[in-house]
């Protein structure tokens, strides 16, 4: 049996506990327990070269089961220069939110953060089952506290800003840090116009080199 078929199989395994996952509901370690039904948002292949370490399902993902299916997703898409026939394609773009569903909204109306059984359940889980990546986005500063530890700033600006020295170091899969590409973040891309000057076109030479 060769690695890519056991690798295969292994995360056919964890996906299918995964989606099963009911821990934030019934058995939740950081109350209050999830409100509504579970459902868990992934998309992996053990053939994907790129990865999208998100944050967490909004509620309009929720409702489809399939990730950025919402304004947020249009938005990346033109960042990576991808449509979606190319973005929905498993075996080419794996998408890893840090929390598999949607959380909830606060007081204010805006999204909760990820839920805190998820990332420690099933992150390693799933990472070591993607042996094809060579490339993980990390969006949102959820996703840079994981993926780089004590390299990720104590603001999102701060670990964005430094991408070139993030994407340079030598590690496997490579790291690039994004913003989310929420509505929420148009004042901070107005202010930071490097991001679309310096780092998209050296994002999408990398994902075209990833996916064709």
């Amino acid at each position: 049996m060769t690695a890519q078929v056991q690798a295969a199989e292994t995360l056919e395994d964890v996906l299918l506990e995964l989606r099963a996952c009911r821990v934030c509901r019934d058995e939740p370690r950081y109350l209050p327990p999830l409100p509504h039904e579970p459902r868990p948002v992934i998309q992996a292949s053990v053939t994907a070269r790129l990865c999208i370490a998100s944050q967490a399902p909004g509620l309009r993902v929720h409702a489809s089961g399939r990730p950025f299916t919402d304004a947020s997703g249009v938005r990346l898409r033109s960042w990576l220069g991808m449509g979606e026939d190319v973005f929905y394609d498993e075996s080419k773009v794996a998408i890893v939110p840090m929390g598999h569903c949607f959380p909830g909204y606060d007081a204010h109306g805006g999204d909760l953060p990820p839920r805190r059984e998820c990332a420690p359940l099933w992150r390693s889980r799933v990472f070591t089952a993607l042996p094809q990546l060579e490339l993980i986005l990390v969006v949102g500063r959820y996703a840079q506290a994981w993926h780089l530890g004590p390299k990720a700033g104590a603001k999102l600006s701060e670990t964005v800003a430094d991408w070139r020295a993030i994407l340079a170091a030598p590690r496997m899969p490579r790291v690039l840090p994004l913003p989310h590409p929420s509505w929420r973040n148009n004042g901070w891309l107005r202010r930071n116009t490097w991001f679309e000057e310096e780092l998209l076109p050296v994002l999408r030479a990398e994902v075209a080199r990833l996916v064709r």
